[in-house]
């Protein structure tokens, strides 16, 4: 199994990265290749799209900290079922449109389902033991109360990462099985780092990482991928 691993970041996934050098070449553990980004949404379709073009992966694992929209406390982690591209429309009257609502795309034309970036591979999504939850992304760090309160009480998304929606389309786009894992760092809002706890997500994320690269050491992930449309 060839497995890539992407991350925005070195430091959010240096761990398992130190794990994954001590594990190489051992009989029947995968082979895992790490990829990082860069920073945001640009660089990371660039980095991932040429990476698939050159050397095709039987599974992408993208993992990094995370904004929560939720409560939830620093130092969980999820996995990601669904992304809401939050910042691809118009903001106007105190509201968003994006651009299915604008009538300028069609919010069921593959890769999209109802407007969101939807991982299909249920099976996979199970294998990693964690709560499944809906994403946000964005291009710009979400600070904004009034931009918070609305994406808390449309998007039903717990978390908002900058990497995440790329993740997704590009994945789907080349048919490739991947999943997103993300760790809490913060509460979406002012940024006051001195509220935040990066190393306990990033103790936390990669814990979840390890687990799982474990559990795909024992299985044959190929009989569960859920077929994607043509």
């Amino acid at each position: 199994m060839e497995i890539l691993l992407v991350a925005a970041t070195t430091f959010e996934i240096q761990p398992t990265i130190d794990y994954i050098r001590g594990r190489a070449g051992r009989d029947g553990f995968p082979s895992v290749t790490s990829l990082i980004t860069g920073v945001g949404g640009l660089a990371t379709t660039w980095a991932l799209t040429r990476q698939i073009d050159s050397a095709r992966p039987d599974l992408v694992i993208q993992a990094g900290i995370a904004g929560c929209l939720a409560g939830k406390q620093p130092g969980e982690v999820f996995v990601v079922g669904d992304e809401v591209l939050a910042d691809l429309g118009v903001w106007e009257d105190e509201t968003f449109k994006s651009l299915f609502e604008m009538g300028l795309a069609d919010k069921d034309a593959f890769p999209f389902v109802d407007g969101k970036l939807v991982n299909p591979h249920k099976a996979l999504l199970a294998l990693t033991a964690l709560p499944v939850v809906r994403a946000i992304t964005v291009n710009e760090i979400t600070t904004d109360r009034e931009r918070i309160r609305w994406h808390q009480q449309n998007t039903g998304a717990v978390v908002e990462s900058m990497e995440g929606g790329p993740l997704h389309y590009v994945c789907l786009q080349a048919r490739v099985p991947f999943l997103q894992l993300r760790a809490v760092s913060n509460e979406v809002g002012v940024r006051d780092k001195t509220r935040w706890d990066i190393p306990l997500a990033i103790a936390r994320l990669n814990s979840a990482l390890i687990s799982l690269l474990e559990k795909l050491d024992k299985h044959e992930i190929f009989p569960w991928l859920q077929p994607l449309p043509e």
